[in-house]
């Protein structure tokens, strides 16, 4: 018998493990899943004219970002 503590059939392979927080790329914010206005990606939770949910100012606090936490930034020209 198994003690129940290490019953390990539960557990997902290393493989299978998906999920959990996405962070920004640029600033280390938690970003939160939408697909608003047609657009579907990772934003920043409450952006607010350029700043992020901290107060901080952030070049990436309204872009869209993938689900790696980079920002589609446009490039300043």
């Amino acid at each position: 018998m198994t003690y129940p503590g290490y019953d390990t059939s539960g557990i997902a392979e290393a493989s299978d493990l998906r999920g959990g927080p996405v962070t920004c790329v640029a600033c280390g914010c938690r970003l939160q899943h939408s697909a608003a206005n047609g657009i579907e990606g990772w934003f920043h939770f409450a952006p607010m004219n350029g700043r992020d949910a901290r107060g901080d100012r952030v070049a990436c606090a309204d872009a869209v970002h993938d689900a790696r936490g980079r920002a589609a930034v446009a490039a300043a020209a």
